[in-house]
């Protein structure tokens, strides 16, 4: 599928007639705006015939799905994978921006200078992130098709009834942790007060409430808390022993799609007020799937949001990903011998290559993921697999610069009906 764009960058139906777009290009009549996924812009005056295409988004707090099509014929699919490393290096620039103010200078504490930022409608860094790419993937998908109809599946999940199930009325109100005086009381309460490394054969009689994962990432929830004897608690940190635990499950998707359910649609409905902006909800469109026969992914997902789950299926689908743009971190956190600090920046440029760059590697296209001066590079592919650990830059046919979103064709699996 040919992407097409007029003279104003207005898009416009797209076309397979591959040998009229070799034409167009040929005669300077059409140049090209994109390579993945292919997008022409015309340089003339044309007509412009469009039919009413449907978006469907199926949003998530890790993937989103998108499809563009009309009753007969899909148009467009693709998956985009969000980042999740937001929380981790929010936490890990608090930690060296603490270290420095601490090793070079005292400075009162002002607990209070960031409560003004704070206004109604504040999100979390992580969230509003995630909210921010799926407004802007839906802007860049509007800038491909002439889409009239917008649907998003709001998704919403009771996390106490998946704790438990036979939950009802007032329990609602009456939680776990009720009638302790804090998480870490519970914390023992529910493990016995017992040591779960050595079940009390260490004879200690001092407890400590142990992190599963770390708390910048895992937080202090009482599924990633563990009850461990001072001894076994020592001994874990020094390396002496390891404690073999599983953090329990986990809520912070859900979390996620409870709080931005709505915030992005209302978002959506504001940005683009001329469009048809309606929403749809999760049960329908499993209904929808499993009705249909489908298979369960989040671009087919997406498809039966739209309202067309009999629509001819393209056979390929693009996997998007977006990246960090940017590493504001100069100087690495440990200082060498001599007080010297390391940079953490690599140079702009290595042999004319950047991190991200997509390139041609031996009739294989992947994604720069490592460089060094030498001019040896770590090739990946969209999915984090490995084509070369250190392939020679003399090798290497640059195809697309680095962008905030990496893209590449990927082959639909086809199923038959369920």
């Amino acid at each position: 599928m040919v992407y097409v764009l007029n003279q104003n960058s207005q898009p416009l139906m797209p076309t397979e007639r591959y040998g009229k777009v070799r034409r167009l290009l040929k005669e300077k009549k059409a140049v090209v705006v994109s390579k993945t996924p292919f997008t022409i812009r015309l340089t003339y005056i044309s007509t412009e015939y469009v039919h009413g295409l449907t978006l469907g988004v199926d949003a998530g707090s890790k993937n989103i799905g998108i499809s563009v099509s009309s009753e007969e014929k899909e148009y467009y699919s693709s998956e985009v994978i969000l980042r999740s490393d937001i929380v981790n290096l929010l936490s890990t620039r608090r930690q060296n921006r603490k270290k420095r103010r601490n090793r070079l200078r005292y400075r009162k504490a002002r607990f209070l200078n960031r409560v003004s930022s704070k206004n109604k409608g504040w999100l979390a860094p992580s969230i509003e992130h995630k909210i921010q790419t799926h407004l802007k993937v839906i802007e860049k998908t509007l800038k491909l098709l002439p889409v009239r109809r917008i649907v998003v599946e709001t998704a919403s999940f009771d996390i106490q009834k998946i704790k438990n199930p036979n939950i009802s009325d007032a329990q609602y109100q009456q939680g776990a942790q009720l009638d302790f005086w804090n998480v870490r009381e519970y914390v023992f309460f529910r493990d016995g007060h017992t040591c779960q490394h050595c079940k009390g054969k260490s004879k200690d009689k001092i407890l400590n409430v142990h992190h599963i994962e770390s708390r910048k990432i895992g937080g202090d929830s009482p599924n990633n808390l563990i009850t461990l004897c001072e001894t076994c608690h020592k001994a874990h940190h020094k390396g002496k022993i390891t404690v073999k635990v599983k953090r329990g499950q986990r809520f912070r998707d859900a979390a996620f799609m409870g709080i931005m359910r709505w915030t992005f649609y209302n978002r959506l409905r504001e940005k683009y007020e001329p469009l048809d902006v309606t929403n749809t909800y999760g049960y329908i469109t499993k209904n929808t799937r499993i009705s249909e026969g489908l298979e369960k992914t989040h671009a087919i997902d997406a498809l039966c949001i739209s309202g067309h789950p009999k629509a001819n299926q393209l056979e390929h689908f693009y996997l998007q990903k977006k990246i960090r743009c940017h590493n504001r971190q100069i100087h690495k956190a440990n200082i060498l011998k001599g007080g010297k600090k390391k940079l953490n920046q690599a140079q702009y440029l290595v042999k004319g290559f950047r991190l991200f760059d997509k390139v041609h590697y031996k009739r294989q296209e992947g994604f720069i993921t490592g460089r060094r001066t030498t001019g040896y590079f770590a090739i990946k592919d969209i999915s984090g697999v490995k084509i070369h650990d250190s392939a020679k830059w003399k090798d290497l046919e640059l195809l697309e610069a680095k962008k905030s979103y990496i893209i590449q064709t990927k082959g639909r699996r086809f199923l038959p009906p369920l």
